[in-house]
């Protein structure tokens, strides 16, 4: 069911240029008029499924850089208790939060 749903996503993604609109606005910068971690995640995604790698980088850097660990996390979680045991690892957990606050913060200031 996931899966169908996830191809059902990409489709759209890849179908609907995020440029022109069809997608839900950031609450929090429509709030704040900062960008959140997660900004430009939706434009990444859709350069991505094109082709366009440096554009992706631009929309949004730290999805690009982990989506490749989100997919190996996703592929192994349920053949590999080790796998789920270390991504439940509180030296993990913290330091991604940690990332990801560093990442919202930083590219505000640049």
């Amino acid at each position: 069911m996931i899966a169908v749903v996830a191809v059902l996503v990409l489709f759209y993604l890849y179908t609907v240029d995020p440029e022109q609109g069809g997608f839900l606005a950031c609450p929090f910068r429509y709030l704040t008029g900062l960008l959140c971690p997660g900004c430009g995640s939706q434009r990444a995604l859709h350069d991505l499924l094109h082709g366009r790698v440096l554009d992706a980088f631009a929309h949004n850097a730290l999805l690009l850089i982990a989506l490749p660990f989100l997919l190996v996390y996703g592929l192994l979680r349920r053949s590999q208790p080790r796998v789920q045991a270390w991504a439940t690892n509180n030296k993990v957990v913290w330091t991604s939060l940690f990332v990801i606050l560093a990442w919202g913060i930083g590219r505000n200031l640049w």
